[in-house]
C-alpha cells in the first residue's frame, strides 16, 4: 500500500507520537485484541488546536503506520489529505473523552471476546485475581446505548468515565485511558488479562474473592512500585519485541 510519508509534513513532536501510536496498533494486533477494523486507539497531539490522531477506517491494525494515521479536529474534520475515512463511532467515543480529560493523551478501545463477555455480566469485574485489583482501583461502567454514533451519548460517557482509568462499556467492550500511549496500552493489558482470568475461573469452580481492604490500597501501591501499571518499565521491552518482528510501523 502506497501511503506518502508524513514525516517531513508534521512537527517532530507529532511524528514521534505517530510512531508511538502506530506501534500501539501493531502491539494490539500482536496480542490478538483486534476486531477486524472496528475498534480504535486515539492520541491527542499536544497544543491548543485540540487535534488528535486516530486510525484510518479500513486498515487492519497490523497495517497501520505512522504516516497512515489520520489527524482530526474536535469536529472530526480531517486536517490533511488521506484516502481513508474516519469511523464515526470511533470519533464519538474518543472525542468525548479527549474533550474533558485533559490529563489523557491516549484512549484505547477493544471488542475482545473476554472483554465483551465480562461486560455482559451483571457482576462486572470480580475481585478474584491480583490483576483485577488493579482494575477495581479505578473502574467505571457505561450502559449500552447502541452503536456510538449519537452526539447526545457523549455527556453520559464523560460522566461515567469520570476520573477513572478503566471503563467497561456494557455489552460492548473495554476502554482504557492513559497520560501516554504506553500507559493506555499497559492498562488494557491488565484489563484484558483480568477478563480472561475471570471467564476461565468461572468455568472452573467456586471462586475466592480478594479482601476489599486490599483493593482499597492498590492504587497507592501501584504508583509506588511501578508508575501506575508499569508503563515506563514494560513499554521499551514491548517496542523491542515489536521491532524484532516488523519495523514498518515507523514509516
Amino acid at each position: 500500500m502506497n501511503i506518502p510519508s508524513m514525516k517531513d509534513k508534521v512537527s517532530v513532536e507529532e511524528w514521534n507520537l505517530r510512531v508511538e501510536l502506530a506501534a500501539c496498533y501493531r502491539l494490539v494486533a500482536m496480542y490478538g485484541w483486534t476486531d477486524l477494523v472496528f475498534t480504535h486507539i486515539s492520541a491527542r497531539i499536544p497544543g491548543p488546536e485540540h487535534h488528535f490522531l486516530i486510525n484510518p477506517y479500513g486498515l487492519m491494525f497490523d497495517e497501520i503506520t505512522a504516516s497512515s494515521l489520520i489527524k482530526v479536529d474536535a469536529e472530526c474534520n480531517v486536517m490533511h489529505e488521506t484516502q481513508f475515512p474516519v469511523n464515526p463511532a470511533g470519533f464519538t467515543i474518543h472525542s468525548a473523552i479527549h474533550d474533558i480529560r485533559h490529563d489523557v493523551q491516549c484512549v484505547l478501545h477493544t471488542h475482545t471476546r473476554a472483554g465483551v463477555a465480562v461486560s455482559t455480566q451483571k457482576c462486572g469485574v470480580l475481585p478474584i485475581s491480583q490483576q483485577s485489583t488493579f482494575i477495581l482501583a479505578s473502574l467505571a461502567y457505561h450502559d449500552y446505548e447502541g452503536i456510538a454514533v449519537r452526539a447526545d451519548e457523549r455527556p453520559r460517557l464523560q460522566k461515567d468515565l469520570g476520573g477513572n482509568t478503566f471503563l467497561m462499556l456494557r455489552n460492548h467492550g473495554l476502554l482504557t485511558v492513559g497520560s501516554t500511549v504506553a500507559e493506555a496500552f499497559l492498562a488494557m493489558y491488565f484489563f484484558e488479562t483480568t477478563c480472561q482470568i475471570q471467564i476461565t475461573a468461572q468455568a472452573a469452580g467456586d471462586l475466592i474473592e480478594v479482601n476489599p481492604a486490599i483493593i482499597s490500597g492498590v492504587r497507592e501501591a501501584m504508583h509506588k512500585t511501578s508508575d501506575g501499571v508499569g508503563a515506563q518499565i514494560a513499554w521499551p521491552a514491548l517496542i523491542r519485541k515489536l521491532d524484532r518482528v516488523d519495523q514498518t510501523y515507523k514509516t
